[in-house]
């Protein structure tokens, strides 16, 4: 069965690596040869990625949660039935990328001082401000060979290595640390206590004509479950309800 996947955190920082996944997704959609077509999603992803870093201290969580992760396989390497190949793999990348992390100068800054993405990064924060009109340059530079553009696309994406390689490790443990469970709710509505939690990740049928909203912080959650309105946009689904939980 074809599902539609829903993740929600129940705190900032999870929000914030959520945030930074999709923009890393974002930016690595976007090919050197078909760059002339997709270079707004490619700006715009790249220059919030940059945001997201400057505004808050995305290095020291991931450490954090790192030096969390590098702990907790220690105590798994105790196990019987566990993979040792795994899980030794997994604690050598997790302490490699600690120790870039720690680094003092971070190479993602190199991209706020790059001359060609600071004179774009300007233009891309007013609303219409990337025109050709107005961004010369940037027209030069997207008909350049592909070779050239290809170059400058994997320099400033290396510059991020660290983050994302983070992220990738950190997201895909929180991500197994629970299976996803079947709920069937009689009105559309679910609750719990969510001490302990840090994502919710629902699953629905792609067929589904309802969709989850989600509220709540590390203590207690809800989901309200909604259908399309063409009046309203949206409205409450008093309906019987199955769909597949995962409370990691």
């Amino acid at each position: 069965m074809t599902t539609i996947l829903y993740e929600h955190p129940l705190n900032e920082r999870i929000r914030h690596y959520l945030k930074l996944e999709q923009l890393f997704k974002q930016v690595e959609s976007c090919p050197a040869s078909d760059i002339l077509t997709c270079h707004q999603v490619f700006f715009n992803s790249l220059f919030s990625i940059i945001d997201v870093l400057d505004r808050s201290d995305i290095r020291g969580e991931l450490v954090k949660d790192l030096e969390k992760l590098q702990q907790n396989l220690v105590v798994w390497s105790q196990a019987p039935d566990i993979d040792t190949t795994a899980l030794e793999f997994n604690l050598k990348t997790s302490v490699a990328l600690v120790s870039q992390l720690r680094i003092g100068s971070q190479a993602w800054c190199q991209l706020k001082e790059d001359v060609l993405l600071a004179s774009l990064r300007q233009r891309f924060a007013i609303k219409g401000g990337s025109c050709s009109f107005d961004l010369p340059q940037l027209n030069f530079w997207l008909h350049q060979p592909e070779a050239i553009i290809n170059k400058s696309i994997t320099q400033w994406l290396s510059l991020l290595n660290n983050i994302k390689g983070a992220l990738v490790l950190i997201l895909r443990f929180i991500r197994q640390r629970a299976s996803f469970k079947c709920i069937e709710t009689e009105s559309g509505f679910y609750q719990d206590n969510g001490e302990g939690l840090l994502l919710l990740r629902i699953k629905l049928a792609q067929d589904a004509q309802y969709f989850p909203t989600i509220s709540g912080n590390r203590f207690r959650y809800s989901i309200r479950f909604m259908l399309p309105c063409e009046q309203n946009g949206r409205r409450y689904s008093n309906q019987a309800t199955k769909f597949e939980l995962a409370r990691c």
